[in-house]
Order: C-alpha cells, then structure tokens, then sequence
C-alpha cells in the first residue's frame, strides 16, 4: 500500500521537528560544557560547527562540525555529568511532588498559592536544593533522554498540550503515574495510560544522576 502525498509530507515535517530538537538539546549541551555561549535554538550555525569540531576534536572524534550519533551522545553524557543533580534520590523528589496535592493551578504560577505545570516542577525541585530552568521547554533540555520503560520516579515526563513541543511537564512517581499541574485540577496524580496523557506523550529527561545512567 503506497503511502498518501499528506502522509509523507506530515512524517518529513515530524522528522525535521526531531532532528531540530535534537540539535537545540546539542547546543544546550555544548553551552553547559563551555564550548559556546550561542542561545540553543535548533538551528546550524557557523558557530554550532565549530563548537561541535571543538568537541569533537578533544574527545578525538571525527572532527567535522557535524551532529553524528557519535557525537550527539558524547555529548550528551559529558554533560550529564557536570549539569546532572547529584545526591538527590528519586524518591525524596516524589515524596516533595505528593506534598504539594490539591494546590490550584495559575497560569505562570510559582508559589504554593497556585502553580503552573514548570512553576511546580521547579519549585519541587527547589524545595530539595535543586536547580531547574523555569520553563517547561527549558527543563525538557536538562539531562539525558530516557524511555517510557526507563522511567524511574523523579524522572521529568512531557507533553504536547496548548503548544507544540514540551508544553506541560510533570514529575514521574513510578507504576505508570506522574505528578503535575494540570489546568483543570490543580496538582493531581495522573496516569500516562490515560487517553489523554497517552495521545500528548512527547518525551523524557533525566536529571538525577541518582536515577542512573542508561544502557541502550
């Protein structure tokens, strides 16, 4: 069976989407290990090239300013390892996230007066004397990805919701549930099975280096 026109044009823009976000995760990357001060924006630049064959270069890899697998995950566990959140367990994480149940939801909420869905995530954080970036689609860059049967709790689970990209995070608990703030009902227990969350899955990080490393 041939695939349609639309079909294919709407695989070529979701490849392009990834292959974007896989060099803006780079250029974060490349940022936090000193090798360039460019705002990551998914996008080659004269200055990606040489930051990537600077990179590549001190870990005698193929030296040609191109994001090759190779040099996508050097990088990226390099990186882990100086950005990731050391000494904090999963389950302290977790244990913060379950605290905070109930409490409203307010659009670029922070406090525990109303939160939106980063201000929680990032206050949990906080609240166990770790940093996090204040926007879902900044902490969607920290760490390293991970898949759904990797999951541990104190992972970061994403999705697509009012916007494209990550638009809503939360914090996963383990048994298939996640913390977050949702619109709807404030800071709830949620499960990824749920249609809803199902159909709007956009990825995973890890940022406890605690949680472990992962073998493909």
């Amino acid at each position: 069976m041939k695939k349609s026109k639309k079909t294919k044009e709407k695989q070529s823009k979701v490849q392009v989407q990834q292959s974007n976000w896989r060099l803006k995760v780079a250029q974060q990357k490349l940022q936090v290990l000193g090798f360039s001060d460019e705002r990551p924006s998914g996008r080659m630049t004269e200055a990606t090239s040489t930051a990537l064959k600077s990179f590549q270069k001190q870990h005698k890899l193929k030296a040609d300013g191109e994001l090759n697998d190779a040099t996508y995950h050097k990088l990226t566990w390099e990186a882990f390892a100086k950005e990731g959140i050391p000494k904090v367990k999963g389950k302290e994480i977790v244990s913060r996230a379950a605290k905070y149940k109930g409490v409203p939801y307010v659009f670029g909420g922070t406090t525990t007066k109303g939160f939106d869905c980063s201000g929680y995530v990032q206050y949990v954080f906080k609240d166990c004397k770790a940093k996090l970036p204040r926007l879902a689609d900044e902490q969607a860059l920290q760490g390293i990805f991970v898949t759904q049967k990797q999951l541990r709790p104190g992972d970061l689970v994403f999705f697509t919701t009012y916007a494209a990209g990550a638009s809503h995070v939360g914090i996963y608990a383990g048994d298939g549930q996640f913390w977050s703030a949702s619109s709807s009902k404030g800071v709830i227990l949620s499960s990824l099975k749920d249609d809803y969350w199902k159909q709007r899955y956009y990825g995973a990080r890890r940022v406890l280096i605690t949680n472990g490393e992962v073998y493909k």
